[in-house]
């Protein structure tokens, strides 16, 4: 079965700080994330900003509004630097997320790397060549878009 990977950067003209109160709360997700996705976190008691360790329960709708449970783990974090969160439940057979932000002049550039495989071995490989990576783009281009929204203008870096 083969791995895939999607990447997407771009600048977010916002203090190194303002993204780090954003960007790690669990809190926020819901607002970078497409309203057709009915994403919803379903932990309880979630505190303001993310840990190693730290398990986030959500329900999502990604296709035909049928609702998956997904549980991700944040497995490494360095404030200011980056994040790692991977399926521990979910659609994927592996889901590897790095989110990397870095300071720059006018702000700093986020990038999101996913390492991915999908289930169902063939039919997986057919999934993904159908839609699964179109989703992805389309939901990384939303977040990038909320980003863009919030914080003003943004070039792909």
């Amino acid at each position: 079965m083969a791995f895939y990977q999607y990447q997407q950067g771009h600048e977010i003209l916002a203090t190194l700080e303002e993204v780090w109160d954003f960007i790690p709360s669990p809190r926020n997700l819901k607002e970078i994330t497409p309203a057709y996705m009915e994403f919803d976190i379903t932990s309880i008691d979630l505190p303001e900003k993310m840990y190693p360790g730290m398990n986030i329960s959500y329900k999502v709708s990604p296709l035909l509004g049928i609702k998956i449970a997904w549980v991700t783990e944040i497995t490494q974090l360095r404030e200011f630097d980056y994040f790692i969160n991977e399926q521990r439940v979910g659609p994927y057979k592996l889901w590897h997320h790095q989110h990397i932000i870095k300071p720059s002049g006018n702000g700093g550039p986020k990038k999101d790397i996913v390492t991915y495989e999908s289930p169902l071995g063939f039919l997986g490989t057919i999934a993904i060549q159908l839609f699964i990576k179109s989703k992805l783009n389309e939901i990384f281009d939303y977040r990038k878009m909320a980003l863009e929204k919030k914080y003003g203008t943004t070039n792909v870096c």
